[in-house]
């Protein structure tokens, strides 16, 4: 059988990697940190990416908690609306360490604390690295933060704060609340170490920040496009992400990887040759992501523009069914 080797071990390395193991597929993983541990991330699963962890066996082992309403804030006008269908909320490092934890269970080798710095475009080798890295995208430098706390007053299990140049969510996860937001900047920020606290904080009542969780990261490319001309098998944000406000990363990672299994599982048979697999992954990909993409690139630029955000909203409070279509457009 032909091994599979899987640079990262985020969400989507993972993933693949149990449900290769599920086959007996022989899957070596490549991560550059170690678990458990923090990332920017809005720690909430909802959508399709349930169904991928309940088809893996391990949905109601992960412990968490379920949201189901959500309140959107554009300074002290909030609008509140119930969830079309619930959402997981669990701590990234929890979820994580779960995962790595299952994946060697299963058999799986995973090589924590190593970077891999082979080819990527070699047969066997699929890339989940995580998001490409763009300093600059129309002009803007746009950079994520997050940090966990307690004491903080909610209105719903899932809250959006808009702001001039970004947006913060908030998940009440079992023993804490997961603060998290995108932002934008023209100019480079070299003291955010020091300045993350009027980013993510103001505005929001908090009573406790455990420091250890804050993280931060930079380069983000929003732009609605998959990396799959590059002659890689790549998933996960390594291929494309989808705008944080639609709360769909997580369950998108973890949907590419299931996507990924079947065919990567066929060729370890040797029942496929590696091109047709990487292409009928790419090919599976778009047409599965391509619909969320361009509705939630749409809506990001909404959010940024103060006029439209505020009319957005207004017509979700009077009209609740424009948030159920755009919740489902987006997953």
């Amino acid at each position: 059988m032909n091994p599979i080797t899987i640079a990262g071990g985020g969400l989507a390395g993972l993933t693949l990697g149990i449900g290769l193991r599920q086959h007996d597929v022989p899957v070596m993983i490549w991560e550059a940190g170690h678990y458990p541990r923090h990332k920017v991330c809005g720690e909430f699963i909802s959508g399709r990416g349930q169904d991928t962890l309940q088809k893996l066996g391990v949905l109601d082992r992960l412990g968490g908690r379920w949201a189901r309403d959500a309140a959107f804030y554009v300074g002290a006008d909030a609008t509140r609306v119930a969830l079309p269908q619930p959402a997981l909320c669990i701590a990234r490092q929890v979820l994580d360490a779960f995962l790595a934890q299952e994946f060697r269970r299963l058999g799986g080798e995973l090589l924590e604390g190593r970077r891999w710095h082979g080819d990527f475009a070699q047969p066997g080798l699929v890339r989940a690295t995580g998001h490409r890295i763009e300093p600059v995208v129309n002009g803007w430098r746009w950079f994520g933060l997050k940090v966990h706390a307690r004491g903080v007053e909610l209105a719903a299990d899932l809250e959006l704060h808009l702001r001039r140049d970004g947006y913060v969510g908030l998940c009440r996860l079992p023993d804490r609340v997961n603060i998290c937001g995108l932002f934008r900047t023209r100019e480079p920020i070299h003291d955010l170490r020091q300045t993350w606290r009027r980013y993510l904080l103001d505005g929001l009542s908090v009573r406790e920040v455990d420091e250890s969780s804050f993280c931060a990261v930079a380069g983000i490319d929003l732009t609605p496009h998959a990396r799959t001309g590059t002659g890689e098998l790549v998933i996960g944000d390594a291929l494309t992400m989808i705008a944080p406000a639609t709360g769909n990363g997580m369950a998108m990672a973890l949907e590419a990887a299931e996507n990924a299994t079947e065919p990567l599982a066929r060729y370890a048979r040797g029942d496929a040759a590696w091109e047709t697999t990487r292409q009928s992954v790419a090919a599976q990909c778009r047409q599965r992501f391509a619909g969320r993409l361009r509705v939630a690139a749409q809506l990001q630029r909404a959010l940024f523009q103060p006029v439209l955000r505020r009319t957005l909203l207004g017509a979700t409070r009077c009209c609740p069914a424009i948030f159920r279509q755009l919740f489902l457009q987006t997953r």
